[in-house]
């Protein structure tokens, strides 16, 4: 697949499924952004990995929960390539917490604003400049948006229900306009998604698939790269899994 000319912008792509996007991207052609809220030298690596293969990335340090960083991230990216193609939603976080614990009130604030608002404001700023283009965009849920993986996991599953649902409506409308919004629901993944929670469990701890098997991030890729190209041209709203089987046992 060729992305040769087209602008990605991809958020949390400092490690995991972000940066193997970035990469995959890259390699196809693009001119891609990467933006995260990380270490200089975490987008550093990225960018270089993407420069062994491509063009090397424009990297922006944000903080898509802070609403002057989300404006930024357009800001940049149009002044430094006039367009945009392709936007991938990619940045996300878990926190636990119960009912019970009291935890969950807070955690469900610090949740919402990541996993959902940011995604609300970037698509609302960057929807004038993919319709331009007749680009699209990529939402990265999880299959948390379609199941309860555990109660401490509530208010992290509910956010990503409302991201999923977010981008079914966000399709609809921008239809008409032909920008196709489309899912990706991973279920366990090798990534730094735990570590930044501070849980100290590993996935081959807490996950069991079908395939008794857990994926690397460039599956992922893979899959959001196939959405975002031509070959996904007659698809829109549609939530596609890559879980190993989880669902089928959960």
């Amino acid at each position: 697949m060729s992305f040769d000319n087209k602008v990605v912008l991809i958020t949390g792509a400092s490690s995991g499924i972000g940066a193997a996007t970035a990469v995959a991207f890259a390699r196809d052609g693009a001119e891609v952004v990467i933006v995260a809220n990380e270490t200089p030298t975490k987008l550093k690596k990225v960018q270089q990995d993407c420069a062994k293969v491509g063009k090397p990335p424009l990297i922006i340090k944000a903080d898509v929960a802070n609403d002057d960083d989300i404006q930024k991230i357009v800001k940049e990216t149009i002044a430094k390539h006039k367009k945009l193609d392709v936007l991938v939603n990619n940045a996300g976080i878990v926190r636990l917490g119960t009912i019970l614990d009291g935890k969950v009130t807070a955690i469900y604030d610090e949740l919402i604003k990541v996993n959902v608002r940011a995604v609300v404001q970037l698509t609302t700023l960057a929807a004038p400049y993919l319709v331009k283009t007749k680009g699209n965009i990529v939402n990265v849920s999880s299959v948390s948006g379609i199941t309860i993986n555990n109660p401490e996991m509530g208010a992290y599953c509910t956010t990503k229900a409302a991201l999923s649902h977010f981008s079914r409506a966000t399709a609809l409308e921008l239809a008409p306009h032909g920008v196709r919004v489309n899912i990706v629901s991973p279920g366990p993944v090798y990534t730094d998604l735990l570590n930044n929670a501070g849980v100290s469990t590993t996935f081959e701890e807490t996950s069991v698939t079908a395939l008794n098997r857990i994926s690397g991030p460039e599956e992922i890729a893979d899959l959001i790269i196939f959405l975002a190209s031509d070959k996904a041209k007659g698809i829109t709203g549609s939530n596609y899994v890559s879980d190993n089987g989880m669902l089928l046992i959960k």
